[in-house]
């Protein structure tokens, strides 16, 4: 079974009023299906370096009446790429991202920057590359070293999750503060 991104949403028990970050958003099947599981409120970033995804996203967040979710272009590898306020993002999702990344400690430090103090980021990844199925195997991001970039960032590994027979899905929880947080209640820079 391949992903089933409203399937997946559901496990994450997000809650009325959560901010979540979906980094990597690609097509949106994440952000789509977390912001019709929080039933309008709260609000859904869906956050990609390609525009026209974004775009598409938009336009099909528009057509389902899905008025909390916003797209921002920007790029998590980068210090501050996801352009969000610090400490702002109650849960992030990042799916079929580490496998694409050339610095993937560098997703999770973003992840941590914005991330709350006991915010949750779900990881769902390849776990293997089937006979070229999914990715090459050089880009494979074994459970191990996705779990060991995270908890390297003073994340907690909270639970794991079945992601379908392709890939594999944790949870981690954010342990302590990383950075100097204002009184600024915004959730952009």
């Amino acid at each position: 079974m391949f992903l089933r991104p409203t399937e997946i949403v559901e496990k994450f028990k997000l809650s009325s009023g959560m901010v979540v970050a979906d980094f990597g958003s690609g097509s949106g099947h994440y952000a789509l299906a977390a912001a019709k599981e929080l039933r309008g409120t709260g609000t859904v970033y869906a956050i990609d370096v390609q525009k026209d995804l974004l775009a598409a996203i938009k336009t099909e967040a528009e057509s389902k009446h899905l008025n909390n979710l916003e797209i921002i272009w920007g790029d998590v590898e980068n210090d501050k790429g996801s352009r969000l306020a610090d400490e702002s993002v109650d849960f992030v999702i990042i799916s079929n991202l580490l496998f694409q990344a050339q610095d993937k400690a560098a997703i999770a430090r973003e992840t941590k920057r914005v991330l709350k103090i006991g915010g949750m980021a779900a990881i769902i990844d390849w776990s293997d590359s089937f006979g070229g199925t999914g990715p090459t195997p050089n880009m494979v991001v074994p459970k191990s070293k996705a779990e060991e970039i995270f908890i390297t960032e003073d994340f907690k590994l909270e639970k794991e999750f079945d992601a379908g027979t392709h890939h594999y899905g944790m949870i981690f929880k954010k342990n302590s503060s990383s950075v100097n947080k204002s009184l600024n209640n915004s959730h952009f820079l």
